[in-house]
């Protein structure tokens, strides 16, 4: 299995566009991007693909990074950083399946695949198929599985993605708060590899509205406001998880510039290959820090 990091940043993504901070300054010198979320999955051994969310920015994201167009598409959620790329399948694609949560979201009325397929019903080659959280399904010769994660108003799903011949994991948290339900906890555990929602340094939670939530034994936030996960809100998760490696994503140009770039957080473009041997980085050469 290998996995692109397509896009890494929140919803304005770093550099932000009309930005001039500190933070974004340094990723315009270093070369560095957070384009908005969308993680590419590819099954070596059948050659098949799958993109996890349509970024807005994806034509970017696919003209800039060396993978193929997707064979099936997932969407966590219905926020516009997430869905509002899925507009490219047109005259891009001849069939595109794309697999979504079927249950009924209080706040909408209709379920994640429900949105999707009224919002982009002039889309022909789209076909969605409505799933059931917890229950894995086959796409592209892997296991998949949708688990329901905490990020109010509206729900929104992690992801689990095995391979049944290697055993490689892939656990994505998906855009959530600290407060994942355990039932989802246990599905998403021992990961190769855990993409995870950290979106700021939990010393920010001081400048929300309503501040952090969940915090730890030392009184540290793990969540920043209520809908995202602060970096040690999301290190923590990781450690609970018992995940080997673990990439901090949908991460925020608020970090300041002597954060922004440090481990965990991830950047775009970043490669991995999963296997029976574990988890192998394959694109350092790519990545401007590790020439700092």
């Amino acid at each position: 299995m290998r996995v692109t990091l397509l896009g890494t940043g929140d919803t304005t993504g770093t550099p932000t566009v009309g930005c001039d901070c500190e933070t974004c300054g340094a990723a315009r010198e270093r070369g560095v991007e957070r384009s908005r979320f969308s993680v590419h999955v590819e099954n070596e051994r059948t050659d098949e693909s799958i993109l996890i969310d349509f970024s807005p920015d994806f034509r970017h994201q696919f003209l800039t990074h060396d993978v193929d167009l997707p064979d099936a598409a997932v969407i966590t959620h219905i926020h516009f950083d997430h869905i509002d790329g899925l507009g490219n399948a047109y005259r891009v694609f001849d069939s595109l399946p794309v697999y979504a949560a079927d249950e009924v979201d209080p706040q909408t009325g209709e379920s994640v695949a429900d949105t999707v397929r009224d919002k982009y019903d002039y889309l022909d080659t789209v076909t969605v198929h409505d799933v059931t959280p917890f229950e894995p399904i086959e796409v592209c010769g892997l296991e998949l599985t949708f688990v329901p994660v905490d990020h109010p108003p509206l729900v929104c799903y992690g992801l689990v993605i095995e391979d049944p011949q290697t055993g490689a994991k892939l656990s994505l948290s998906g855009d959530t708060s600290y407060d994942v339900p355990e039932e989802s906890r246990q599905q998403l555990r021992d990961p190769d590899l855990f993409l995870v929602d950290g979106i700021v340094p939990a010393s920010l939670c001081e400048y929300h509205p309503i501040g952090g939530a969940d915090h730890d034994a030392d009184g540290v936030p793990r969540t920043f406001g209520t809908k995202h996960m602060t970096r040690e809100g999301a290190l923590s998760l990781a450690a609970d998880l018992d995940a080997e490696t673990t990439r901090l994503v949908h991460t925020a140009h608020y970090y300041p510039a002597d954060e922004a770039f440090e481990e965990p957080l991830a950047v775009d473009g970043e490669q991995y290959r999963l296997d029976e041997s574990g988890v192998t980085r394959l694109d350092t050469d790519a990545d401007p820090r590790f020439d700092q």
